[in-house]
């Protein structure tokens, strides 16, 4: 049996259209559920319910998909840039309502999960579930000193962040790789808790999310979740 969902949703999953342009559909009239017009929002069951488009019925939806990234730099986490760059929706296989799970910046590289399941990636990266992302920064600068004052707290432009760890690594003369877990997703967080304690950072990996690693899947390329990650995360 398939899970209640939105119209909206059911609309996008069956691979009909975007979810707003599925909301358009049913706002002009244009979509029935067992012959009568549907309404935006409403729930539906597609493996029970007969929805139609213009008089045509929908497939049910395909089932839901989980893919691992391992973003490179210089990627845009977004369906379409205005500027013509690339996104990380030309690195994965193309499917209907796919939409990624937290957001790395234009430089950051590493782990982004992406899914054609809105719901949990809402519930993922919502603050509320804490869900908690490791990163390596390979930084210029005093990092065990810094290391220090970012888990006693550091004050940002949008209020104080404390990561959950923070362990440094010497690695040459003034350069260190800090390995630091946080569990909220504010915009460039890591880079400017860096910049904040007088780090100059050169590079910035995202390496788990969650119970998801990153492992040793290579640059550019994707992979599926396997069993035991979608159930680890489905306990989040």
């Amino acid at each position: 049996m398939s899970e209640p969902m939105r119209i909206q949703r059911a609309l996008a999953r069956a691979g009909v259209l975007s979810r707003r342009k599925a909301e358009e559909l049913v706002s002009n009239g244009r979509v029935t559920v067992n012959g009568t017009l549907a309404q935006v929002g409403q729930t539906v069951d597609p493996e029970r319910d007969v929805i139609k488009v213009d008089g045509e019925r929908i497939g049910a939806p395909a089932p839901t998909e989980w893919f691992v990234l391992h973003k490179p730099s210089g990627v845009i986490t977004s369906k379409h840039d205005p500027e013509g760059r690339k996104t990380v929706f030309d690195l994965v296989p193309a499917r209907p309502g796919l939409t990624y799970v937290g957001r790395l910046d234009f430089l950051t590289e590493g782990i982004l999960l992406l899914t054609t399941d809105g719901a949990a990636a809402h519930r993922l990266t919502h603050p509320s579930h804490e869900v908690e992302r490791t990163y390596i920064a390979s930084v210029l600068g005093e990092g065990d000193y810094a290391a220090e004052q970012l888990l006693e707290g550091v004050e940002l432009e949008d209020g104080i962040v404390r990561p959950k760890k923070v362990k440094a690594e010497k690695v040459g003369r003034g350069r260190w790789d800090l390995t630091i877990s946080i569990a909220e997703g504010r915009n460039r967080e890591v880079r400017r808790m860096c910049e904040a304690v007088g780090l100059e950072v050169d590079r910035l990996v995202r390496v788990k999310f969650g119970p998801v690693e990153l492992g040793d899947l290579p640059v550019g390329k994707v992979r599926s979740l396997t069993k035991q990650e979608k159930a680890a995360l489905d306990k989040l």
